[in-house]
């Protein structure tokens, strides 16, 4: 890497910047300026801060090339130059491509960099314009047929004289041909390049580059259908193995190499000794080893770039267009195992799932990753079926869990993405059975009580319960209540062995819910005496007589749902639940209230009944024996429960719940997919000018 940082003065006194930005047309076939020019050493701005020192630095020099690029034609040059160091590529060995890997890298970075800045500061039509254009045309630029052209005297000034009539003859050019030609060519070294140590940065550039071409959404109000830059990327015929390879660069996860282009065989090059004509920035780099749980997000970032940024070009590409024809949606909901050999229908592609879920078990409490998660269960079948065969989705539902646990840490709509997978992977019978089979000792994260031994079903229910708490105090959502407790109600027929704790904190909730019930019904009835309003109420804000009434409405409709849950689980699984039974008994007040409204008045009965039967027989054994311990109680329980038949209870419909996607997902998925671009990708934009999409996006 470079060794000095440079200053801004480096740059602008650069011979071969200057001319690349002048007003000298430089052509393609110059290899002595070309081969000095594309001759420099950089380390990649990883954070927005290196990304704004980086801009700021090259701010003058971009402006210099808006000015007058469009008469000297340099970046077409530089497209030139960049398509033939990767038309080369492919035909060359290791030993012999690493210049080349190392040039085409330094073009496609500078080509990175001044796409940015035209898509930051212009048009999608003025950055094809710059694509496209070629010199001016004077009688000096005319090269005798057959003659080579002298590399000393082809830097030609343009004339102000012919200015018009070249802008006029760009603006004929503007047909998207260049950037196609453009468009594939990062293609080709993502799907053919096979990814080793010398190539991983130019993979990475590929992707980047992508991602930046893509982000024109962002900084333009018309529709993308519209878009010459997105039309071209989602006709493109190579959509399968493009999204394979995307794919296969997040489930491999390899490592950031610590040197750029410094590891080679035999005569290859080694980039070490090289020596920096040009100099434009370095940064200082960490280089731990592993990717630890202390701050996920951000050692996943900068120590595997390459699966971040595949990552966030796979939501990107599958998410635009949702309700349309769109190749990489098909593609990535048409993979299989490659374990597999599909017997229905053919395959889009195929990659390890092995691989790929044990990498999203490492990763998933990252919100990028808990949204692709969400994407290949509710989408793609197979996908679904082999993560419900599993025998360890411990590995996958604890990082899920802690995610919730930590709420207050995370957006809400990772929260809400975390709660929607527990939900899908809820609607699985086998799930829901082996969850309370799966037994979890000294869950040290869990830290609101001491828990030596648990099922990964109580823990799952206790964080849910905690999740629906933290909503009503903090969130008010709706639709995360109603995933919430949509979860526990597609599980409460498989509860099993239910810990003390877990019993008591389901019995509390509805408890808790009661008391919020009541404070609201009371505002309602004496709005007068509203001196002492509800903490959470007074959060949001004065509420009207009508917000309180559909907030009673709303309480009232998660209060049945918890009835619902509690009588569930009596009338399936009681005789595996005496914690249960001997928390109602123990809270039978809580429903006192309750008994006589028309709302909840026929499930209470169940409830009820169950309370009475086991009231009835502790009343009996306490009157031979004397006052019961805790043991005892639960003994009598547990005999009491073998006789006990649930056909005395009402029939309520089986609890089912299933996760269906709203119409028109774009408008929620698209600002969350550029959200997560913003702030967790390795490119950095400019928020100021974000026009497109939506203004809730932070950079």
């Amino acid at each position: 890497m470079g060794i000095n940082v440079s200053r801004q003065v480096e740059l602008s006194e650069n011979e071969y910047l200057q001319r690349f930005v002048g007003k000298t047309h430089v052509p393609a076939y110059d290899d002595d300026f070309w081969n000095n020019f594309l001759q420099y050493h950089i380390n990649l701005p990883t954070n927005s801060q290196e990304q704004l020192s980086l801009d700021s630095r090259l701010e003058a020099l971009c402006q210099s090339f808006i000015s007058h690029n469009l008469l000297t034609g340099n970046f077409g040059s530089l497209v030139n130059v960049f398509l033939l160091k990767v038309s080369e590529l492919l035909t060359l060995s290791d030993a012999e491509s690493n210049v080349h890997i190392w040039h085409a890298f330094n073009a496609l970075f500078i080509i990175r960099c001044l796409v940015k800045y035209m898509i930051e500061t212009g048009s999608e039509y003025q950055l094809l314009q710059h694509f496209e254009a070629l010199p001016a045309q004077t009688p000096d630029n005319d090269v005798p047929s057959g003659t080579t052209p002298d590399p000393n005297t082809h830097a030609i000034a343009i004339d102000a004289r012919v200015v018009e009539e070249t802008r006029a003859a760009v603006a004929k050019l503007v047909d998207g041909t260049k950037f196609e030609t453009f468009l594939e060519a990062l293609v080709n070294i993502i799907v053919v390049i096979p990814v080793k140590e010398f190539t991983y940065h130019l993979h990475l550039e590929a992707v980047n580059c992508m991602i930046i071409l893509l982000s024109v959404s962002l900084f333009s109000q018309q529709a993308m259908e519209k878009s010459t830059i997105y039309r071209a990327i989602y006709r493109c015929q190579h959509a399968n193995t493009l999204m394979s390879a995307l794919l296969h660069f997040l489930s491999r996860m390899s490592q950031s190499p610590q040197t750029m282009f410094g590891f080679g065989t035999g005569g290859s090059f080694v980039f070490g000794i090289a020596e920096s004509l040009w100099s434009i920035l370095t940064f200082a780099r960490k280089q731990p080893d592993i990717l630890t749980a202390h701050d996920l997000p951000s050692a996943f970032r900068e120590h595997y770039p390459l699966a971040n940024q595949s990552l966030l070009l796979i939501l990107i590409l599958t998410n635009h267009h949702a309700t349309k024809d769109n190749p990489y949606r098909i593609s990535l909901f048409g993979c299989c195992d490659s374990q597999d050999s599909p017997k229905d229908e053919p395959a889009t592609f195929k990659i390890d799932f092995s691989s790929l879920y044990n990498t999203l078990c490492r990763i998933v409490t990252i919100d990028q990753a808990t949204l692709l998660l969400y994407l290949l269960l509710y989408r793609n079948q197979r996908f679904h079926k082999y993560v419900m065969a599993q025998s360890n989705l411990q590995q996958l539902v604890i990082p899920i869990l802690q995610t919730l646990y930590n709420a207050p840490d995370s957006t809400s709509h990772h929260i809400y993405m975390s709660l929607i997978v527990l939900l899908i992977l809820s609607e699985d019978d086998n799930f829901n059975k082996s969850v309370h089979q799966t037994m979890l000792k000294n869950v040290t994260w869990y830290t609101e009580r001491s828990i030596s031994e648990i099922s990964l079903g109580g823990l799952l229910i206790l964080v849910v319960i905690r999740t629906i708490q933290y909503n009503m105090l903090k969130m008010r959502d709706k639709y995360l209540h109603t995933n919430c407790l949509a979860a526990l109600a597609n599980m409460s027929g498989q509860f099993r062995s239910l810990h003390p704790y877990v019993a008591q904190r389901l019995v509390s909730l509805f408890e808790t819910l009661a008391k919020k019930h009541a404070r609201l019904d009371q505002q309602l009835k004496h709005p007068e005496a509203n001196g002492e309003t509800d903490v959470s109420i007074s959060m949001a804000g004065a509420l009207t007589s009508e917000d309180m009434l559909q907030d009673l409405s709303v309480l009232e409709e998660v209060l049945r749902m918890v009835l619902e849950i509690l009588n569930s689980c009596l009338s399936h699984q009681l005789v595996y639940c005496p914690n249960l039974v001997y928390t109602l008994l123990y809270k039978r007040s809580v429903f006192e209230a309750f008994r006589s409204h028309s709302a909840f008045q026929d499930i209470i009965q169940n409830i009820d009944m169950v309370v009475g039967f086991f009231s009835s027989r502790l009343q009996r054994v306490q009157d031979q024996r004397g006052e019961l311990g805790v043991s005892e109680v639960l003994e009598v329980i547990s005999k009491g429960a073998s006789q006990w038949s649930s056909d005395r209870l009402r029939k309520f419909p089986d609890l089912k719940f299933k996760y269906v996607e709203e119409d028109a997902p774009e408008e929620f998925f698209i600002p969350y997919v550029w959200t997560l671009v913003c702030k967790a990708g390795c490119v950095h934009f400019s928020s100021e000018t974000i026009k497109g999409v939506t203004t809730d996006i932070v950079c």
